[in-house]
């Protein structure tokens, strides 16, 4: 009895596209190469091509748009709780985007620091996640002294940090725990700015009240202002 045939699965055309270009780029580079070779490799016509990606740029970047997507549901979703944890959680995102495929991410990665137009693309998308991790956190810290501020600056050492871990792990060729390298430069930046951490832009009503401001010449010695600050605060 002849045992039934299962069927073939059909590989998604953005896909084909972007392993098509991949080629051609590693074997002509990205200059050289055209959406016309990109298209003749795949094996469609230019409609195809340009109805995935706008330009040969983007074809480089096939994953951002959907990790950009889900990115933004998350945070959508985002409970009450740290929203610094929040933002790292996103961020985690993009790490698990690039780790799902070493090899494609590595090739990547040395593509972009030969080609500078590339590397400039690149910024504008890594400067997408910034803003939207920005605009979350804005809405957390609306009623926050300088919330604005640390939104932005928060989103912005997010990823710093996030950045830090993945290319390490991409200049290392793909090997390693890439996750382990971001979640170590992620917990800097919660250690400084999370909920209960020093430089934390949310803080409670009691916290206000326990602020004291001390008013001294330029040589006061400093153990008479530590004097007077605990004079405040047995006051209290």
């Amino acid at each position: 009895m002849t045992e039934a045939r299962r069927p073939v699965k059909k590989r998604p055309m953005r896909e084909v596209l972007a392993e098509a270009a991949f080629q051609l780029f590693l074997d002509r580079g990205f200059e050289r190469t055209t959406v016309d070779d990109i298209v003749a490799r795949a094996g469609v016509g230019r409609r195809s091509f340009f109805r995935y990606f706008p330009s040969k740029e983007d074809v480089v970047f096939p994953d951002h748009e959907r990790c950009l997507t889900d990115m933004t549901e998350l945070l959508k979703a985002a409970d009450d709780g740290d929203p610094v944890v929040a933002v790292c959680d996103a961020a985690r995102l993009v790490l698990r985007m690039y780790a799902a495929n070493p090899e494609f991410s590595v090739q990547r990665y040395h593509l972009t620091r030969e080609v500078p137009g590339l590397r400039t693309y690149e910024l504008s998308v890594v400067r997408r996640y910034e803003r939207t991790m920005a605009e979350f956190l804005r809405g957390r810290f609306a009623d926050a002294p300088d919330g604005p501020l640390h939104a932005e600056v928060i989103a912005a050492a997010v990823v710093a940090a996030h950045n830090n871990g993945l290319r390490s792990w991409l200049r290392s060729g793909g090997d390693g725990d890439a996750e382990a390298a971001v979640d170590h430069a992620l917990g800097v930046v919660r250690e400084v700015w999370g909920a209960r951490g020093a430089g934390s832009a949310e803080r409670s009503a009691d916290d206000e009240d326990d602020v004291v401001v001390v008013v001294a010449s330029r040589g006061t010695p400093m153990w008479r202002v530590v004097q007077r600050v605990e004079s405040a605060l047995e006051k209290d």
